[in-house]
């Protein structure tokens, strides 16, 4: 790598809450019976029906704010984020756009040049879409997944390289699992991350291009390194950088490009009218304030200060039951 180069890497995760049910139908909030048994009209779309907020979200996804040390929206709404999809019944995503939960937080990381704020830009509540299976050139589609509950945590372009991006992400599994508000598993999916890399030379930011379908931490590393090395190549040889989407092949631990994104989306996002807006109470805020208690940094502190070793520290961290029996 050019070490006149500087890469500029921003993050957006995409979280499964682990409630019961999903965020505005009473379907059970499980994907992984049976194909298509876990739906109801709700998620179905079927004309007439309408969604209702389920509470539980709400106070995982306060939970999770506040543990990452974010501002919080006390009024807020839904929004509608209008595109087309076979995996979309409604033709539009409930989501958060103009009023997040959960703003300017950050994660704090460990670096060589010493600790380091990872800026949190927002955490906003949205349902997951049907899962696709792609068998014989046809695609079938899972319902059980259609109005899963997700939280999605994106941070400010403010990591500087995929070393960096793997202690972020694995100190946001580390609090989220500890919160119980998900089981965080990367491999199945409750756990998604996307990356947005650019290069550039001076101030100005270079052109950036967005990472999906990476399935595990370490691949999350191999994909940025990889970007990061395309990118210059291109510049090296005067070539121009394109916003495109890529996706990431685990075979060849390469990008490789999906579709180039020659206009900005246009979502056309507008209020949802069959949700009310919510409001964040005084008494709610305090509640789930009380519910955090002993964070894994915490839990680092005083074990050290019980003459731990850093080697048994980790071991206790990685295993919570038995750092809670501790």
């Amino acid at each position: 790598m050019k070490n006149s180069y500087v890469p500029t890497i921003g993050i957006e995760v995409h979280v499964e809450l682990k409630t019961n049910t999903k965020i505005f139908s009473p379907s059970k909030n499980s994907y992984d019976e049976c194909v298509n048994v876990n739906i109801n009209e709700i998620d179905l779309a079927y004309p007439g029906v309408l969604p209702t907020v389920n509470s539980e979200v709400v106070e995982k996804a306060l939970k999770a704010s506040l543990a990452l040390n974010c501002s919080i929206n006390r009024k807020m709404h839904f929004d509608r984020k209008n595109y087309y999809y076979p995996d979309l019944p409604k033709g539009y995503q409930i989501t958060q756009n103009k009023t997040p939960i959960g703003y300017d937080g950050y994660v704090l990381i460990d670096t060589n040049l010493g600790p380091k704020k990872i800026e949190l830009e927002r955490i906003h509540m949205e349902e997951d879409t049907c899962k696709s299976i792609h068998i014989n050139g046809k695609t079938l589609l899972n319902y059980n997944r259609a109005g899963v509950p997700l939280i999605e945590i994106v941070t400010k372009p403010c990591i500087s390289s995929g070393d960096e991006a793997v202690k972020y992400l694995e100190a946001l599994r580390e609090t989220l699992f500890y919160l119980g508000v998900s089981d965080c598993k990367i491999e199945e999916g409750s756990m998604r991350a996307d990356v947005n890399v650019s290069v550039r030379k001076d101030s100005n930011l270079g052109t950036k291009c967005e990472v999906k379908n990476i399935g595990s931490i370490s691949s999350v590393k191999t994909a940025i390194d990889y970007e990061i090395t395309r990118q210059i190549k291109l510049l090296e040889e005067n070539k121009k950088i394109e916003e495109e989407t890529r996706k990431f092949d685990a075979k060849t631990s390469s990008t490789i490009l999906m579709r180039k994104k020659e206009v900005g989306n246009d979502y056309r996002y507008f209020p949802e009218p069959d949700i009310p807006y919510l409001y964040i109470t005084d008494e709610l805020l305090e509640n789930v304030k009380s519910q955090i208690k002993f964070l894994p940094n915490e839990r680092r502190r005083i074990y050290k200060e019980k003459g731990i070793s850093e080697i048994n520290i980790e071991k206790l961290i990685s295993n919570k039951s038995l750092s809670d029996y501790l």
